[in-house]
């Protein structure tokens, strides 16, 4: 391949998916350390891509300067000044759809990510199920930049070092003396987060030999982990006090993440933290799952009491008398499944 191979690889949102890239971009840049990629999101998602060599972060602000077809076409000749020579559409939506089109006559090396959306489909549907894994999100990106005629293996990741811990977060937390498990108990849709009173049973009881991390934005979010907070010992909210820069080098010194189907699970898999995810209405079938995790770490409903889960892919829809799949996770095992892990790594 030649040396002044520079690919353009969009990805505008969301949180979750763009971390997803990470472990493919890692492999990539690693693989072929002879290319160069510019990596197009939301600002600020940037501290994603810290880290990782010959990887230039470009932010696209959909929302002003480049909002609409005037101001993806302003985008596209930002672009163009950096020569690119490849494209890589890991979204496929219709912004990055028009602003391949304005690379249509200088780059001809474009590939598209195959979102699998008839097999996901299937998968959704209540009749005629077709209840089988689908192809992961991460080998979905890889594709990409296979068809464009870079190999990536993503099957033995190399893990990314451990950073110090900054001095803003040493002052928010302190030393670490313990385990630190991270607890992210929300996502984007309530079809996909654990009870509450569930929760707190989970944190109250894991808090008494642990700390406890959590994680959470959004004003309501922060009011409830602060509750938490005030009731559990051992416990910390890091919610609303801590920059995604901040939240990274927290989770890269986690013992143990608990999560939803939802970002923050994503962000400790990309680290390589032992990940635990909770599932509600989605199913890891649909190739969602964190990185490099095992299966049994997704912890899921009663399938034989709600056969027609995954209702949805991303949890937007629910099925009629589904609301309360996740209460047949019991706490007791949730909880084990986290002591287990901390055990396993000693």
């Amino acid at each position: 391949m030649q040396t002044n191979t520079h690919i353009l690889v969009i990805r505008l949102s969301a949180m979750g998916d763009v971390a997803m890239t990470i472990p493919v971009i890692r492999a990539l840049v690693a693989q072929h350390p002879e290319i160069k990629i510019t990596f197009l999101s939301k600002a600020f998602l940037k501290p994603l891509f810290d880290d990782i060599p010959n990887v230039h972060f470009y932010a696209a602000d959909v929302t002003n300067t480049h909002k609409g077809v005037f101001g993806l076409h302003k985008l596209s000749k930002e672009l163009k000044q950096l020569n690119i020579t490849h494209i890589a559409d890991l979204h496929n939506v219709l912004r990055s759809k028009i602003l391949r089109s304005f690379f249509k006559f200088s780059t001809k090396n474009s590939a598209v990510i195959d979102k699998g959306r008839s097999e996901k489909k299937a998968l959704t549907r209540t009749t005629n199920k077709v209840f089988k894994q689908l192809r992961t999100s991460h080998e979905r990106y890889a594709d990409v930049f296979r068809k464009l005629n870079f190999s990536v293996d993503i099957s033995n990741p190399t893990k990314p070092e451990k950073p110090n811990l900054k001095s803003s977060v040493l002052n928010l937390i302190g030393e670490k003396k313990n385990k630190w498990i991270g607890i992210a108990p929300f996502a984007a849709y309530d079809s996909k987060m654990y009870p509450p009173d569930l929760m707190e049973k989970v944190i109250a009881t894991l808090a008494e030999n642990n700390t406890i991390l959590l994680f959470g934005g959004g004003e309501k979010e922060i009011a409830f982990l602060s509750k938490i907070e005030q009731k559990n010992e051992h416990t910390i909210s890091v919610a609303g006090k801590l920059n995604l820069t901040e939240e990274l080098n927290v989770i890269g010194h986690l013992d143990c993440m608990l999560a939803m189907d939802s970002g923050n699970a994503h962000f400790a898999a990309m680290l390589q933290v032992p990940t635990i995810t909770l599932w509600g209405v989605t199913h890891p079938f649909a190739g969602f799952a964190p990185f490099n995790q095992p299966t049994e770490n997704c912890m899921l409903p009663d399938l034989e009491k709600y056969p027609n889960i995954p209702c949805s892919i991303y949890g937007n829809k629910i099925c009629d008398g589904y609301e309360d799949v996740m209460r047949t996770i019991l706490p007791e095992n949730v909880i084990k499944k986290v002591e287990t892990i901390l055990n396993s790594n000693s």
